[in-house]
C-alpha cells in the first residue's frame, strides 16, 4: 500500500431538492442515515464535517443553477478520493431515490439496489434527461484571491452569502475562461456598493475528476442587494464570444453554473453536535 500522505483539502459539495415533495425525504435521509454513515466513514482524517441550509432562491436566481437543499462542507487531512480509501468495513446506505430527490436522476429513475450517480448514467441517457453536473470540489483550504472586503469582522454584520462554481464551456480554453472571470466579472462586482466580499480560489479538479473549474463567493447584506447586482447590474454586460446564454452569466444553469444562498451559521456541525436523528415529539 502507498504511503499516505498529509494533504489538506477543503471540499464542498452543493445539494438541490428537485421539489418541495422531496424535501422531508432527503432532510430524513440524510439526518437518520447519511451523518452516521459518513462519520463512522471518515471521522478520523477528517476535521469538520457541515451542512449549510440554503436559503430561499431569490428572484432570477434559477438561471444561476441555484440549488434548494443544502451546503456539505468537509476539511479533510488527506485525500479522501485515493485509491488507499477504496476498501471500506461498511458502505453507505445511498437508496436511488435520493439522487432522484436531489435532481440528480429522472423522476421516472428506479431500481432496487443502491447505486452512485455514475452508476445511473446510462438510464438517464436513454431518458434523455439532461442530468446536471455534480457540484462537488476540492479546494486550498485557505481561499487564493481576496478581492473585497478585506477586514471586516462579525460586528458589520451579518452576511447573505452567494457562493457559485462555474465550469468554462468545452469550446473555450481554460485560461481565456479564468482570464474573462478573474479580470472583467469579479472587478465589475467589486465596484458595486452593494458587495461587501470577493474571495475566489481555482477548484483541484485533479482530487475527483470533477467538472467544475472556479469557486467565487460574494457577500450583501440581504438578497435585494444581490439582485441589484446580479441581475440588474449585469443585465448590459456584453455576452463572450463563447456564451451559451444571452444573460448573464452566459452559462448554462446547472451544467456550467451552480450557485447557492447561505447565511453565517452552519446548520450542524456533524463532527461536534450531531446526536441522533432526534424527532419533534
Amino acid at each position: 500500500m502507498a504511503k499516505i500522505e498529509y494533504e489538506p483539502y477543503r471540499s464542498l459539495i452543493y445539494v438541490d431538492c428537485a421539489k418541495e415533495e422531496y424535501r422531508h425525504k432527503l432532510q430524513y435521509w440524510l439526518y437518520s442515515q447519511h451523518i452516521p454513515d459518513s462519520i463512522a466513514k471518515f471521522d478520523p482524517w477528517c476535521t469538520k464535517y457541515a451542512f449549510y441550509n440554503a436559503l430561499p432562491v431569490p428572484p432570477e436566481g434559477e438561471r444561476f443553477g441555484t440549488v434548494r437543499m443544502q451546503m456539505t462542507e468537509h476539511y479533510w487531512m488527506c485525500n479522501p478520493c485515493s485509491p488507499e480509501s477504496e476498501i471500506n468495513t461498511l458502505y453507505e446506505v445511498f437508496p436511488p431515490e435520493a439522487l432522484v430527490w436531489q435532481g440528480l436522476v429522472p423522476d421516472q429513475f428506479s431500481g432496487e439496489r443502491a447505486v452512485s450517480v455514475e452508476g445511473a448514467t446510462e438510464e438517464v441517457k436513454e431518458n434523455s434527461f439532461e442530468a446536471p453536473s455534480l457540484a462537488w470540489a476540492f479546494l486550498p483550504i485557505f481561499w487564493e484571491n481576496d478581492l473585497k472586503g478585506k477586514g471586516r469582522t462579525i460586528k458589520d454584520g451579518p452576511n447573505y452569502r452567494w457562493q457559485f462554481m462555474i465550469a468554462y464551456p468545452e469550446n473555450v480554453e481554460k485560461e481565456e475562461g479564468d482570464r474573462w472571470m478573474m479580470e472583467e466579472i469579479l472587478p465589475k462586482f467589486a465596484k458595486m456598493p452593494e458587495v461587501n466580499r470577493i474571495l475566489t480560489s481555482k477548484i483541484i479538479k485533479e482530487v475527483n475528476h470533477g467538472h467544475y473549474d472556479r469557486l467565487v463567493e460574494m457577500w450583501f447584506d440581504g438578497p435585494e442587494e444581490w439582485y441589484k447586482c446580479a441581475v440588474e447590474g449585469m443585465k448590459n454586460m456584453e455576452k463572450p464570444a463563447w456564451g451559451e446564454c444571452e444573460r448573464f452569466p452566459f452559462l448554462k444553469p446547472s451544467i456550467n453554473i451552480a450557485s447557492i444562498f447561505i447565511s453565517d451559521l452552519v446548520t450542524s456541525d456533524n463532527l461536534r453536535s450531531y446526536r441522533g436523528y432526534i424527532p419533534m415529539r
